[in-house]
């Protein structure tokens, strides 16, 4: 379907035409979310509510840019929206003991992205740790330009920077990345 076409049905709130949305643009919103919650349930209930944030607000899309643009958008916010909230309950909460009454450690899950195979998941895990310690824009801009593979000019879009201002957050995202890894090397070795 046609993106013209898909927006003015949307707009007319047609069902096969949000079906068709979902269907085409879920893996986009996941692989997006999970790149930046790093938990895959978590990255299901935001892609939902993405979702529904469209077909809710679809009205409000003046389609100055392109329908991808604005759904990358709105799922950026979602997904930091949501970190922001996980970091003020976390703030609030009593802290999690890691031990079972007997002693024995809770077994915490590795995270598994399903977009990236890398040959170790400890080095999966290193890397998303990083990525993780990045501020939300160098974060936002490397994940959507080296995980989503977006262009620098779609990426300028919907963080409305420039792009050179995109260059710039990627570069330093790089080179934080690189001191953060480096510093966990040295600490292991």
């Amino acid at each position: 379907m046609e993106e013209k076409n898909l927006i003015k049905n949307l707009k007319l709130q047609d069902e096969d035409a949000f079906k068709y949305l979902v269907e085409n643009y879920k893996d986009f919103v996941f692989n997006t979310c999970i790149s930046i919650i790093q938990n895959i349930d978590d990255s299901d209930d935001i892609s939902q509510e993405v979702f529904i944030q469209i077909y809710r607000s679809i009205n409000n899309f003046k389609e100055k840019s392109s329908l991808s643009t604005w759904i990358y958008k709105i799922t950026v916010s979602k997904c930091f929206e949501y970190l922001r909230f996980k970091k003020r309950k976390k703030r609030f909460s009593f802290l999690i003991n890691l031990f079972r009454d007997d002693g024995t450690v809770i077994e915490i899950p590795e995270f598994k992205h399903p977009g990236i195979i890398l040959e170790e998941k400890e080095n999966s895990k290193l890397l998303f740790d990083a990525i993780d310690k990045l501020n939300d824009e160098q974060k936002t801009a490397y994940v959507l330009k080296n995980i989503q593979g977006l262009s620098y000019k779609k990426i300028s879009d919907v963080m409305k920077k420039s792009t050179s201002s995109v260059e710039s957050l990627i570069f330093r995202a790089k080179k934080n990345l690189k001191k953060h890894l480096e510093e966990k090397m040295n600490n292991k070795n």
